[in-house]
């Protein structure tokens, strides 16, 4: 399975943006993640997510949602083999939006490992994360659910208390922030503490430049790398 390297960006579309509007705004971000030398993981919608896999070879695109099932009956559900079988790189788990039941996010976590996906689950306080970490998914995304939209990001407490709170668990997952995000700055001082990414929808689609704002974001995200490469360079000399 390919993981994304970090730091990186996640950005998603929602229900803001649809068909060509949605595909030319994957191609920005794929040229921003050229760009930018930065992974970048898109969440699209169902109906582009197969164009957009074979056209945007730089992007980790992410399916919504799928639910816990297997080939058979299920009219109507997302079945995790045809978000594969589509080039989904990984899947969106429990989002405020889309709840699951904890036996359904091991369920998805169990079945997005089997199919060799990325499992992203979402969580909202830092107690969710804990728990959510011990199923020990790929990435956990904590963020308050009431933040998310509003244009108010998380307070850096409860950032640093959930990103390490989920590193004593398991090490190995990958933690972002993303509710609330508007500003390249927000982007940069969650990696710098700790978060392994950060990620926004509405705040860039409902600016007025989207391309623009999400050129600074990821550029935000380059320059956390670098800086804390020359921190790791220079505590490795002392």
């Amino acid at each position: 399975m390919r993981r994304p390297r970090v730091p990186y960006f996640e950005t998603s579309i929602k229900c803001y943006i649809y068909g060509e509007v949605e595909l030319a705004y994957a191609r920005a971000c794929e040229r921003a993640a050229v760009h930018h030398d930065v992974d970048i993981l898109f969440i699209s919608s169902y109906t582009n997510l197969k164009t957009i896999a074979e056209t945007c070879p730089h992007l980790f695109v992410i399916a919504p949602y799928m639910d816990n099932m297997r080939p058979g009956r299920g009219m109507g559900m997302v079945l995790p083999e045809s978000l594969q079988a589509a080039g989904a790189a990984g899947v969106v788990i429990n989002h405020c939006e889309k709840p699951m039941t904890l036996s359904d996010v091991k369920g998805c976590i169990d079945r997005c490992r089997e199919l060799e996906m990325l499992s992203f689950v979402c969580a909202n306080t830092t107690e969710e994360a804990m728990a959510i970490a011990q199923l020990h998914p790929d990435i956990i995304n904590p963020e308050p659910s009431q933040l998310i939209g509003t244009g108010k990001s998380a307070d850096m407490e409860y950032v640093t208390r959930t990103v390490k709170a989920i590193k004593m668990i398991d090490g190995t997952i990958l933690t972002e922030i993303a509710a609330g995000i508007r500003h390249p700055e927000d982007v940069y001082r969650y990696i710098i503490a700790g978060s392994d990414a950060a990620g926004a929808s509405s705040g860039i689609l409902q600016a007025d430049d989207p391309e623009k704002l999400l050129n600074e974001m990821v550029a935000a995200v380059k320059r956390a790398a670098l800086e804390l490469q020359g921190t790791h360079h220079q505590e490795g000399i002392l």
